[in-house]
């Protein structure tokens, strides 16, 4: 039996390790979300009997090509005014808001019952918050690890009155967001702030969780002072009064499947870049000058001669093909193929690069 040598790797010099991001650009039209053919089809969103939220597919969701895009639902603080027992689905919207908040913003410092509110600010100190909101959940299929900082965009269409195309919209954007300036760590990961695409200088109107993948839209971006109007299926809601009261209106007087009806009528476009993180340990594996010149295999021998050798005076040479990397008890966890056999003679040395990526 060919003994066996083993070439003990170095975890200071031989061992490192790095990490890639890879992106991708995620488009999403409004076709994707509403179907308009002068009255509403909405195929690809699915509605669920326990009413707190709808999933939007790209394809019509019976179909077995569709893929799942995005969750929608909304939401208000018990303290809103919008709050009342007269609100359609008052305790399942109060619900709603507190489980988005716990789950990415905590509790309050020294309490253990009450959540966080959103806040139009990277401060959480209580100032700017939002105590209505929509919260769009999108598919890890789409965002894999994380969405890009800086790369988020979101076009509403803010006329008063609905139409395709829109006759004026609302872009939302974190351009002023990126891997080291404009965000703040929470419990439910890294957050920063959508305004208005003037640069970040702007109103704030909601708050994006990257690696989450949530974006949390206040009602003011819905209801500027434009007089943006919302819309309850087909028809603006309430039928009559201010124009700045539509969006309460809908916010507390309609189903939350139906405001959120409302606002996905209103996307004319969703537009980020994913991530995804790969994570690689490189190994340094050294082959001295004076190893493995011969080779194991039976073939590299006949009749007690070494194949490749022309005349007895020339140097033994060998041909690699595969590294394998053992535990300390030589056990083997790893093999790693190269492209093409590798010539190894006593006249050189060489090192493989082994990466493993997770």
């Amino acid at each position: 039996m060919p003994v066996q040598n083993y070439e003990n790797l170095d975890i200071n010099t031989d061992v490192t390790t790095t990490r890639t991001m890879l992106h991708e650009v995620i488009p999403m039209t409004g076709s994707i979300f509403l179907h308009n053919t002068g009255a509403y089809s909405d195929n690809n969103i699915k509605n669920f009997t326990h009413g707190m939220f709808q999933s939007v597919y790209d394809y019509p969701y019976l179909s077995s090509s569709a893929n799942h895009i995005f969750d929608i639902t909304m939401g208000y603080d018990e303290t809103s005014a919008l709050s009342s027992s007269s609100s359609t689905q008052n305790a399942k919207k109060i619900n709603n808001y507190n489980q988005m908040s716990q789950v990415l913003l905590g509790y309050e410092d020294g309490t253990a019952n009450t959540v966080r509110m959103f806040e139009k600010d990277l401060l959480l100190d209580k100032t700017g918050s939002m105590g209505a909101c929509f919260f769009i959940n999108f598919s890890r299929l789409l965002i894999k690890d994380q969405i890009k900082k800086g790369s988020f965009s979101i076009t509403l269409g803010s006329g008063s009155d609905y139409g395709t195309p829109f006759s004026d919209v609302l872009v939302l954007t974190d351009a002023s967001a990126s891997a080291t300036a404009g965000t703040t760590n929470t419990v439910g990961g890294d957050y920063g702030i959508l305004f208005q695409a003037d640069g970040g200088t702007g109103r704030p109107h909601g708050l994006i969780f990257y690696q989450a993948g949530v974006v949390v839209l206040s009602t003011s971006s819905v209801a500027p002072a434009s007089a943006f109007r919302v819309i309850d299926n087909e028809n603006l809601y309430p039928p009559s009064g201010d124009a700045n009261t539509y969006i309460d209106a809908t916010m507390s007087g309609s189903s939350i499947s139906g405001a959120c009806d409302a606002l996905r009528h209103r996307i004319q476009n969703i537009s980020f870049n994913n991530t995804t993180e790969i994570n690689s340990k490189i190994y340094f594996c050294r082959v001295p000058h004076n190893k493995y010149n011969y080779s194991s295999n039976p073939t590299y021998t006949n009749n007690s001669k070494i194949r490749v050798k022309e005349v007895a005076s020339d140097t033994p040479r060998a041909y690699i093909t595969t590294v394998g990397l053992y535990n300390s008890s030589n056990e083997l966890l790893a093999t790693a193929k190269l492209s093409e056999p590798l010539m190894k003679d006593p006249s050189g040395e060489l090192i493989l690069r082994v990466r493993l990526d997770y």
